[in-house]
Order: structure tokens, then sequence, then C-alpha cells
């Protein structure tokens, strides 16, 4: 069975079982009818994925893989905060008239620095470090920049990816690890899609860096399941689980800026029933 599901199902129950609640405290998410959105939460949940063993994906219910990756681009690789270059419409709630999301995600990825090297913005210097320096302990990117963030119309949630090489036994590659730290997550609605991303990121990374896409370490410090998520929660876990499946991409890519969605290679995916209508507290 995935692993991928176990993990969820352990967290799920762990929140659920052990978690405390912010019921009746002032809290800022709200439901569209104006309720407050209380949660079940946990502090500082932490998860760990070997890319080498199975892609993290659930089999609980359908994670949209290449959906997952066309936001992941829009963010490291198109470096946009403005909706219109995005596929999909998630973002659409913090949008302004003209599309941009303030000075958020894809607008800091985008931000450059001087180096005796040249001038860099967060992703090429990722790149140029793992090409030229790959066992430097200094390799990541951060969106969470306090000077900006009453310019950004949500904050970030998942803020910043560190990068960290290994040399390991029997691999003829250096091995590519990822720890992704994220302030608050909505397990329902962002887990897995949270998840997916970071791994097809570790891997495009790793592949245009000749190295081998090892560990994904998932840091939450606020894991929460919703009020009204509670319910959907408990029929979620108590689904059948299926294999993982097997994730991939065009191994003809050898740079960063060329990937597309149509380079992830997505095979065997057996899954639950998809959850429709999803309350999102904004």
């Amino acid at each position: 069975m995935s692993k991928a599901d176990q993990l969820f199902v352990k967290m799920c129950t762990d929140v659920l079982e052990h978690g405390t609640t912010t019921e009746g405290e002032k809290v800022r998410p709200h439901w569209e009818d104006g309720t407050p959105a209380y949660t079940i939460k946990s502090f500082g949940v932490t998860n760990r994925y070997d890319l080498r063993e199975e892609f993290p994906a659930l089999t609980l219910r359908r994670t949209a893989l290449k959906s997952a990756m066309d936001e992941i681009l829009w963010i490291y690789q198109r470096k946009s905060n403005n909706i219109n270059d995005l596929n999909s419409h998630i973002w659409d709630e913090w949008a302004d008239e003209s599309g941009s999301i303030g000075k958020a995600y894809g607008y800091q990825i985008a931000q450059k620095s001087h180096y005796p090297e040249g001038d860099f913005d967060q992703m090429d210097r990722v790149l140029y470090d793992l090409a030229h320096t790959p066992f430097s302990r200094r390799i990541m990117t951060n969106m969470y920049t306090f000077a900006d963030l009453s310019e950004m119309h949500l904050y970030p949630c998942a803020y910043s990816v560190t990068y960290n090489v290994t040399h390991e036994p029997g691999c003829e590659k250096p091995v590519l690890n990822m720890v992704l730290m994220q302030r608050s997550q909505d397990i329902l609605a962002a887990n897995n899609w949270n998840v997916c991303q970071y791994a097809i990121l570790l891997m495009m990374v790793a592949q245009v860096s000749g190295m081998i896409a090892g560990e994904l370490l998932h840091v939450i410090v606020d894991a929460h399941i919703y009020d009204r998520h509670v319910n959907i929660i408990r029929e979620l876990i108590a689904r059948p689980q299926y294999p993982a499946p097997k994730v991939s991409l065009n191994p003809e890519v050898t740079n960063f800026y060329d990937f597309t969605t149509d380079d992830l290679i997505v095979e065997g995916y057996e899954h639950g029933p998809q959850i429709k209508n999803i309350p999102i507290a904004i």
C-alpha cells in the first residue's frame, strides 16, 4: 500500500485524537457564510518521504499531479504572482482585478541579489550552487520576506525550501534531499497537494543537476483540520488503500526552465473517488 496513505492516516488520526481546538478563540479564517473557521490542530508535524522508494501520492483519493506541477512551475520557473499565468483557479480568492496576489510566491523567487559570480534570483542561485558547490549548506529559497508581508494578499504557507546533497553507499550519483518548511496547512485541502508539488520540484531539480531525488522532509508548524472537514476526513482515512503510482519525468529535459507538465509521466495511479465541493476557509 502507498506509504503516503499510511503517513496521512496516522497524521489525521493523531490530530483528531490528540489535537487541540481553536473553537471560541479569535481566528482570522472564516467560511463563505461569515462563520469563524475553527480547527483541530497539532503543533510541529514532521513527515519523511523517500522518493527512491515510491512517489508520495495519496491513493485514498486522487491528487491532480499535473495541476500540482503547474502551480510549482508557476512559482519557481515562471516566477509569477499573477493568476492569469496559472491554469488552475485555486488562487482566485486572493487575486485583485489584475490577477495579482501581491508581492507573494513567485514574486519573491524572482528577487535578485548581487554575488561575485553575477546577479541571481533565488531559483537561479539554487541551480548554480548545485552545479558548482553542491555540498554547500546554504542552498535554499525563502518566500517569507518581512518587509513585503503587508503587500502580500496571502502570507506564504509553504515558505522555505532547503536543499542538501549526500553521497550514499551504492549510489553512483549524489543524492539530492529537500526540507520543506510550512507555517500552516489545511490538511484536507492541501496536504498531499503540497507533498506532491515539492516531490516533483525535488525530482526536477535533481534531474537537471545530475543527481538522484532522495528524501523530502516536510515540517508543518500548524497542521490543522477545519471543523467542517472533520467528517470528511474520517470517511477519507477509512477508505481502501492502493499501491503508489509510478511517477517520472521526461529524461531528455536537462534545463529546469524547459520543463512543462507534459514532461510528467504518471503510470498505474489507482485511487478512491474524488471528494467534491470541499468547503474552503478564507
